[in-house]
Parts: structure tokens; sequence; C-alpha cells
């Protein structure tokens, strides 16, 4: 029978032990996740001259998030998913550069998979990059060519947890707002046209007539922009898209501009309103002057403030 002296000694032994493997290994994976926590860069120049930079990353849910699937995709690096979450959660933390070279990866290793191309497009309008954002998309547009459309899962899922786009409609989206950006109404007509644009769900009703109006409207084609509007009523079941809900509202005359919640939208939305409807530039340049001093640097409101600024303006 062991003595009890000899029985304590392998205790301790095993608890050395045990403290040792425990310690390396949180150890090794600190190191590592520091070690591949992306660091801080200049994101884009504005087309006003702003500099954008990454912002300090903070502890939290995204930051987790973006943790989790970085260890995801290094455990299954060969998994096209893992990789496109990895690129999403990063472009989510405000690391777009980061993001798109993920997205290049993943373009390089699945060079027929339209969900990288998608992806990078997006990333592509966040720096500003627009004629590669067109490239993106338009190959993505080849690649889905007569393939079944899909639900794209949401990375910031809405109240009711219910994803409100496909791979189809996305692509077609996102195209038609760098056309817009570009000022080539007719390109991005043709885009936000397409029927995966707003076919399921009154959210996607609402966001592309937004764009179909303002589009219209400088086309000068008058009926098409009313006949956009009237297939949109108070009463829809709008789950996520309330600003692109009250700007159609508005559009239709069934809301008053004072009626308004005045946010990014609406103010970029105004801003265009007083400029083709009133022809009051004054008005419509302190709209923009609103939205482009307080405004998210990154939605697609101010993007597409900043554009009209540059061309109007300067």
């Amino acid at each position: 029978m062991p003595s009890l002296v000899g029985s304590e000694m392998c205790i301790r032994d095993s608890m050395r032990r045990l403290f040792l493997v425990t310690f390396l290994i949180i150890f090794s994976c600190d190191s590592y996740n520091n070690l591949k926590t992306p660091k801080q860069t200049i994101e884009t120049i504005t087309l006003l001259g702003d500099t954008l930079r990454s912002p300090e990353i903070e502890n939290g849910k995204s930051f987790d998030q973006f943790k989790s699937a970085q260890i995801t995709y290094f455990d299954n690096e060969n998994n096209a998913e893992a990789l496109i979450w990895y690129g999403r959660r990063a472009a989510y933390l405000g690391y777009y550069k980061e993001a798109i070279k993920l997205f290049s990866i993943g373009i390089e290793n699945y060079p027929n998979d339209a969900r990288f191309y998608r992806h990078r497009g997006h990333r592509y309008i966040s720096t500003r990059q627009y004629d590669n954002a067109i490239s993106d998309f338009e190959k993505a547009v080849k690649l889905i060519d007569q393939k079944t459309d899909q639900v794209e899962p949401d990375g910031l899922p809405n109240t009711k947890n219910i994803p409100l786009s496909t791979l189809h409609g996305n692509i077609w989206y996102h195209l038609g707002l760098a056309y817009y950006l570009k000022n080539d109404m007719d390109s991005a007509l043709k885009a936000f046209s397409n029927r995966s644009v707003a076919h399921k769900y009154d959210d996607n009703i609402v966001s592309s007539g937004h764009w179909l109006y303002m589009i219209y409207r400088r086309l000068n084609k008058i009926e098409e922009s009313i006949n956009v509007v009237n297939e949109v009523d108070k009463d829809m079941d709008i789950i996520e898209n309330m600003s692109y809900h009250q700007t159609c509202l508005f559009y239709k005359g069934e809301l008053q501009e004072s009626e308004m919640i005045i946010d990014e939208v609406a103010l970029y939305s105004l801003a265009n309103w007083y400029v083709y409807e009133k022809k009051d530039i004054l008005k419509a340049k302190q709209y923009y002057q609103q939205l482009l001093s307080t405004g998210n640097p990154y939605s697609f409101a101010y993007i597409a403030g900043e554009s009209d600024w540059a061309r109007l303006f300067e």
C-alpha cells in the first residue's frame, strides 16, 4: 500500500503538470489571438478628401464574433463558408481592407463562388472603389446566371431574426448602388429593376423603391417614379427598413416633411427631393451638409450624399 507522503507527492506532481499544460494552452491562445488581431490602418480617402481609419478594437460581442469566426476558419481552412464569415466579421469591426484581403483569398481559392465577389464588391463600395465594385458584381452576375437563388444569412440579424435578402438580390442591389454612385443611372436602373431585388418581402419593395424613385426622377421619368411608390402603403409589414418605408411614403405624398423621423436616409432623400422636385439647391445643400457632418461615413446614405456633393458642389 503506497505511503500517504508518496500519494501527496503524486497529487502535487499531477497538479503541477495540469497547471503547466493549462498555462501553455492559455498563453498560446492569447498570443495567437493577439497576432491575428487586425491592425489599424487608413481604410480609405473619401471623395471629399477625408481620411477614414479603422477603429480601435474594443472587447465586446462584435470582437468575440470575429475571434470565433477566425478560429473556425483556421480550423477549417478549406471551407469557403468559414472564410466568408471570417471576412464578414472583419468588415463588421470596420476593417474593410482586411475583409477585402480575405475575400480576395476566397476568390483565388474558389473562383466560381459568386459569394466572394458579392462581399468583396460590397467592401469596395465601403472604401470608395466603385469601378472595382462594379467589376466584382458583374462577375458575380455571370456566376449566378441560371442558378437557383439562396437566402443570405444575416451577420447582424433583425429583431425577428428573419433573413430578408438573397444572394442574387444582394448582387443586383449592390451593383445598382455602385452604378448609382458613379451617376450611371441607366445601368443603375437595370440592376435595381431585377426581380430578385424586390420579390420576397415588403422590406425589399421599399428598399428598392427608395433607390428606383430617385433614379427615375434623375432620368426625368416621372410616371415610372410614381408607379414605383404606388406599390408602397402605410400598412406594409416592415421588419427593418423603416427608413426606406418612410421615404417612399414621403415621395408618394402620404407623409409630410415635418412628420418624418430625421435619420441619414431621410436627410439624403430630402436633399435629393429639393434638387429635382423643388429646384431649391440652397435647401438641398443644407440637408447634404447635415448628413455629411453627422452621419456614419460608411452608410449608403452618407456615401451617396458624398458622391452627390462632389458632383454638384465641387
